[in-house]
């Protein structure tokens, strides 16, 4: 077993360096959507290493297998078929003019049904019961790409994510097995049309160059080869199939071995190459940690992930136990995503998430809407999440949560806030700062927000600016909202 870098050791608290308020906060934005006040106290009561390991004890298992009475209806959506079935036969004996508008109104109810997948889990993520596995969850949508595109991707969709769920900290090796055999992965990459008389190289190429090695680990040639093996590997309505008819049984050659190899001896060979884990490791580190991190570190992370037999618990744990995780590298240096954004805001603000049709508008213009990603390679993330465009979105989006529709002097609002407006006149809740958040003197409810909110120190300029916004007002809720939606909208607020 090789050693472990010296910045991967467990993080041990110091009386220099106490695990304070603001590394608990850190690990609980990191590690989930950020922690309420007396989440963050029993944080610091356990200390570090007993957080994670209790972060980390979810059990492998869908949202559905957890609780039957929290995921959504789809079968009560007009006009959604149920199946692949059930999809043909709407088709069958109908004219061009009523295919066309049949269609129309089956991608309308597609797009009904994933806004309701897509509420169902940011609710989830806000307010379920394991936040780490909500935030792998997400990572994994993220990494094993697909998008809804078709009239029956809602379904598909839905399947996929919980398999993500189920195996969000399982063993990676049959997690890529899974995956490989996801209806929505074969269907958006297209393997159900890779059969041996005309290969398709989609699938093949992508498990490579995003999935499991990265650019420049592989040849084209790998990639034909691959593909070869994949061949007759597809899906029937929910179902993955292996069609025999269409699988090529010829000797393939593969980074260097040869074989009459299928699909999961495609994914040992790929596995047990050299870059395969330090690869994988990476992209977890970038997501809770720091980017451009030190590649001897990643190789050492690599390690821990091949020399526990693929399991991923073990490099999550890691990760998250690290120095590097609570180094200067990582504290506050991460730009939060769309989806940390509106969950994070409604779980401090200790509201109910919106409207599936508000987040869905509000997402789109931050430029992430759950279970859409916009291509094979996922969202870029980090520096891109932020333009002129979407600051000013995520900064009315956040304003609005607080003031439960009703804007602030942020600029920029465009239509966007005009849906807020109705979505406030149908009774969305706005912050209540006699239910949530601190009282005391003017100086004391600012400071506690901040705390609550930025979960950081923040210049003594912005806290005047505070302050003086809250004047001798601190038991107001109007004026202490007012306040709130000042902190959400200072450049401090986008980082985690």
């Amino acid at each position: 077993m090789a050693s472990l870098h010296p910045q991967l050791q467990p993080f041990e608290p110091t009386s220099d360096r106490p695990f304070d308020a603001m590394l608990a906060a850190h690990l609980l934005s990191r590690a989930g959507f950020g922690g309420k006040p007396e989440e963050i106290a029993q944080v610091m009561k356990i200390g570090p290493s007993r957080a994670v390991d209790q972060l980390l004890d979810f059990p492998d298992a869908s949202a559905e297998e957890q609780s039957q009475t929290d995921v959504p209806d789809l079968s009560s959506i007009d006009g959604y078929p149920k199946s692949f079935s059930d999809l043909k036969k709407m088709y069958q004996g109908k004219t061009q003019e009523e295919i066309k508008a049949l269609r129309q109104k089956i991608m309308m109810a597609n797009r009904e049904a994933i806004e309701a997948v897509s509420t169902w889990w940011m609710r989830r993520m806000a307010n379920g019961p394991h936040p780490l596995q909500e935030k792998l969850t997400l990572f994994w949508h993220g990494h094993f790409t697909t998008s809804a595109k078709d009239e029956k991707a809602a379904t598909l969709i839905w399947n996929q994510n919980e398999l993500l769920r189920r195996q969000s900290a399982g063993n990676y090796r049959e997690f890529v097995r899974q995956i490989s055999r996801d209806p929505a992965m074969l269907d958006y990459l297209n393997n159900n049309e890779n059969r041996k008389a005309h290969p398709n190289e989609n699938y093949a190429r992508e498990l490579m160059e995003l999935f499991t090695l990265g650019i420049g680990n592989y040849t084209e040639t790998d990639i034909k080869q691959a593909a070869r093996a994949f061949t007759g590997w597809a899906h029937d309505d929910d179902d993955f199939v292996f069609r025999k008819f269409n699988h090529d049984t010829g000797i393939k050659t593969f980074f260097g071995y040869s074989g009459n190899f299928d699909g999961d001896d495609i994914i040992d060979i790929i596995l047990h190459s050299k870059p395969s884990m330090p690869f994988i490791s990476g992209e977890l580190f970038s997501y809770f940690a720091y980017d451009d991190a030190d590649p001897a570190m990643i190789d050492s992370l690599g390690d821990v992930l091949r020399d526990s037999k693929f399991e991923l618990r073990p490099l999550i744990r890691t990760i998250l136990k690290s120095k590097a995780f609570y180094s200067e590298a990582a504290l506050g240096t991460q730009i939060k995503s769309p989806i940390q954004l509106m969950v994070g805001t409604t779980r401090l603000l200790d509201l109910q998430m919106p409207p599936a049709r508000f987040l869905t508008d509000s997402m789109r213009q931050m430029g992430q809407i759950p279970l859409m990603p916009p291509n094979v390679k996922g969202w870029p993330g980090g520096r891109q999440w932020i333009n002129t465009s979407t600051i000013f979105v995520r900064y009315n989006t956040a304003v609005s949560l607080v003031g439960g529709g009703s804007g602030g002097n942020v600029g920029n609002r465009g239509p966007l806030f005009n849906r807020l407006a109705q979505a406030r006149a149908g009774g969305r809740e706005a912050l209540d700062p006699d239910r949530v958040g601190p009282r005391g003197t003017p100086a004391q409810v600012v400071d506690g927000w901040v705390e609550r909110m930025i979960q950081r120190p923040i210049s003594s300029e912005k806290r005047s600016v505070l302050l003086e916004a809250l004047g001798e007002r601190a038991d107001d809720p109007q004026s202490v909202r007012r306040m709130v939606q000042l902190i959400v909208s200072m450049p401090d607020y986008q980082l985690c």
